[in-house]
C-alpha cells in the first residue's frame, strides 16, 4: 500500500454568519459592565480518567523525587464542572460521575439557589453541547421549580468550532496544567479534594480576567467569516 503524506495545520474558515452572531451576542457579553443583578458566569467541563496504583509509590527523599509505578489499574471517569465569574475573579470546581444534561441542571441550579439566589438572572456562557439546553432542567427537577430556575437564567452559547471564545475553557485549562496533568487519582474524594484546594487557592488571589477581544477587533482579524453582502 503506497503511504499518502498529511500536512496538518489550521484550514481557512470560510464565511459563517451562524458563527458570528453568537461570537459576537459572547463578546457583547464580555463588554457589559459589572452588575451584581446580572453576573455572567462561564462554564466548561471534561473528562477525567481515575487511576488506581497497584503498588505503593515510595515517598520523596532529598535524593529522590516521589516515585511511582508505572503500572495502574483502571478505575473509572470522572467529569470536572467548572464555573467563573471573570469580572469578580471566582471560580468553582465541581466533581461528579457523569455529565449528563441531569448533571449539568443541576450544578447550575446550585449557582441559581445559592451564590446567585439574589441575583435577577444569570448570564451563563458555555459551549453548544447538546446536554447544555434549558430542557435539561425538566429532566432533573419537577416542573414548577424547572421553570422557576429557566426564568433567571440567561443561556448564551459559543458558536461551534468557538469554544475558545469561552473564558472557562481558559480556566479549565489552568486546572488541568497546575492540578491534575501527570499526576492519577483513583477516586472521585481524592478528585475532588485537589481541585477544591486548586479552587480556594486561586480565589484567594482574586485573579480575574482582563479579556481584550472585542467585536470590533474580531471584524477586523476574523474578517474572513463574515459574509460578503452583494452590491
Amino acid at each position: 500500500m503506497t503511504g499518502r503524506k498529511l500536512e496538518y495545520g489550521v484550514i481557512p474558515p470560510k464565511a459563517d454568519a451562524e458563527f458570528v452572531a453568537h461570537m459576537e451576542v459572547v463578546l457583547d457579553t464580555y463588554a457589559t459592565p459589572y452588575d451584581p443583578r446580572y453576573p455572567v458566569v462561564c462554564m466548561d467541563e471534561q473528562p477525567v480518567q481515575l487511576l488506581k496504583e497497584t503498588r505503593v509509590p515510595i515517598p520523596a527523599t532529598r535524593e529522590h523525587p516521589r516515585r511511582v509505578d508505572y503500572e495502574y489499574e483502571r478505575a473509572g471517569v470522572a467529569s470536572l464542572f467548572l464555573f467563573c465569574e471573570p469580572l469578580v475573579g471566582w471560580r468553582q470546581v465541581s466533581v461528579r460521575e457523569r455529565r449528563t444534561k441531569a448533571d449539568w441542571a443541576v450544578e447550575v441550579a446550585a449557582l441559581l439557589t445559592g451564590r446567585y439566589a439574589a441575583a435577577e438572572r444569570v448570564i451563563l456562557v458555555c459551549d453548544n453541547r447538546n446536554t447544555h439546553t434549558l430542557g435539561a432542567f425538566y429532566e432533573a427537577f419537577e416542573p414548577a421549580t424547572a421553570r422557576a430556575l429557566v426564568r433567571r437564567l440567561d443561556v448564551r452559547h459559543t458558536p461551534k468550532h468557538g469554544s475558545w471564545l469561552n473564558v472557562a475553557e481558559c480556566e479549565l485549562s489552568a486546572l488541568t496544567r497546575q492540578c491534575v496533568s501527570g499526576r492519577r487519582f483513583g477516586t472521585l474524594d481524592a478528585l475532588r479534594a485537589e481541585t477544591t484546594a486548586w479552587q480556594v487557592q486561586t480565589n484567594d488571589r482574586q485573579r480575574g480576567v482582563d479579556w481584550q477581544f472585542q467585536i470590533d477587533d474580531a471584524r477586523v482579524k476574523l474578517k474572513s467569516l463574515y459574509p460578503q453582502l452583494s452590491p
